[in-house]
């Protein structure tokens, strides 16, 4: 089925497609012959969603005439490990995968992260093909290149820049997802606004309802704003060494220490670590200038999304957590580099935040 729209990542030597759409998955395996001209793929997702959208895939692909080779996880963020890194990566090796064959990221951000890193360091690099199942995936992990696993130090700090060939983002995906899931990806869809775009989140606020009912009008505008955006970024600071590609995380040094209190495992859902995480900014910037930190939480709070510790059902010392912000990628000469809102819509680093205020901010919304 022809996508409703197409967003081109316009990277030097590497440009792909990201097409937004319904019905696409039908259409896979064409769609990743002609971008890609490969032979032979490797689909890789988890448990969860092979029982729905497998068959639908492999047998696209298929049709088209790849040779199939089906890698099926366990889901969760748990998976997204060295142990399992290595399993996948020898199933690749077992059905022979060469670098002119393509990997298939079929699922969610944990399957999209692992499958593009195994494919990035598979024989010095295979293509990888990104079909995101979640919000999230669909709006943050699959595009732009990020991949990686974790470990016990934290969230995501082994782990490549690894362009896709491609991107198929089939909104009706959405229809099977949990609520929870989709109110975790929301919360990604939140930060475009806050971090670039004023417009976007006043529109949010009149049509976060109906995004959060799967509306696919109002759905498939969230999706395309928020790639269109990240490409923007991508576009501009692909491996985060100029700073703009940084304002991405927003939330995220708080939520990647709120995930692993909680041990990386489902009690805590990515964009659920992150909007907390986001409220914890937030009370930062305000001690900055910023003046609309309830606005957000009430839109927060209108969808459901938690604004505290306390809504996650997590306890948790605020010296522990800043103890795991320590870990953090924009760690510089010694200290946390910041994201901070000076507005919304307007986001800005700060690396020179007091400890004292920090802490203020991870007992503000729940620390102990």
């Amino acid at each position: 089925m022809t996508p409703d729209e197409t967003v081109q990542v316009g990277l030097p030597g590497r440009r792909y497609d990201i097409r937004i759409g319904r019905g696409l998955l039908e259409g896979a395996g064409a769609a990743i012959v002609d971008a890609t001209g490969a032979l032979k793929c490797a689909i890789v997702t988890d448990e969860t969603v092979a029982k729905a959208y497998l068959d639908i895939v492999a047998t696209s692909c298929a049709a088209a005439g790849l040779a199939v080779h089906p890698i099926v996880l366990p889901p969760g963020e748990s998976t997204k490990d060295f142990g399992h890194l290595k399993n996948v990566l020898d199933d690749l090796l077992d059905a022979e995968i060469e670098r002119k064959d393509i990997v298939i990221a079929l699922g969610g951000g944990v399957i999209g992260d692992l499958a593009g890193f195994a494919a990035s360091v598979l024989r010095r690099g295979v293509g990888v093909v990104q079909i995101p199942t979640t919000l999230l995936s669909q709006v943050d992990s699959s595009v732009g290149g990020k991949t990686g696993i974790n470990t016990r130090h934290g969230k995501n700090l082994v782990g490549m820049f690894y362009q896709p060939s491609l991107v198929l983002i089939d909104l009706d995906t959405l229809a099977t997802l949990p609520d929870r899931h989709m109110r975790a990806g929301y919360a990604e869809v939140v930060k475009y606004g806050l971090i670039a775009d004023a417009d976007f989140f006043g529109w949010l606020e009149s049509n976060g309802a109906a995004v959060m009912r799967r509306d696919h009008v109002a759905t498939r505008h969230a999706v395309s704003v928020s790639c269109r955006t990240k490409t923007t970024i991508v576009e501009a600071d692909e491996r985060e060494t100029l700073g703009s590609r940084a304002l991405l995380n927003l939330g995220h040094t708080f939520g990647h220490a709120i995930e692993a209190a909680a041990g990386f495992d489902d009690r805590v859902l990515h964009g659920e670590a992150v909007a907390v995480g986001m409220m914890m900014a937030l009370h930062l910037s305000a001690g900055h200038g910023f003046s609309e930190t309830q606005r957000v939480a009430d839109h927060f709070a209108s969808v459901g999304l938690p604004v505290s510790l306390n809504d996650l059902g997590l306890s948790a010392a605020a010296t522990d957590l800043y103890a795991l912000m320590a870990q953090d990628k924009k760690m510089h000469a010694g200290k946390i580099t910041f994201v901070l809102a000076s507005a919304i819509g307007s986001a800005y680093l700060k690396n020179d935040v007091a400890g004292d205020e920090v802490l203020q901010a991870l007992r503000a919304y729940g620390a102990t």
